[in-house]
């Protein structure tokens, strides 16, 4: 038996910005649409934490 090991990457095929909340969607093996409303509900109190979540992701996550 071959197990596949998943990777976490940024995804090319479903991005909206970085690709940030696709890689961690298909990682994680949920759709990327509540990823995305995380980082929204995260964007409210002033931006701040949920733009600093997003950019540290999109650096510390490698391009596919």
């Amino acid at each position: 038996m071959t197990t596949q090991k998943k990777v976490l990457r940024r995804s090319h095929s479903n991005r909206m910005l970085a690709g940030v909340c696709g890689g961690l969607a298909e990682f994680f093996g949920i759709r990327a649409f509540w990823f995305r409303l995380a980082m929204i509900v995260a964007f409210i109190p002033g931006s701040v934490p949920g733009l600093l979540i997003y950019l540290i992701l999109w650096m510390v996550i490698p391009n596919e």
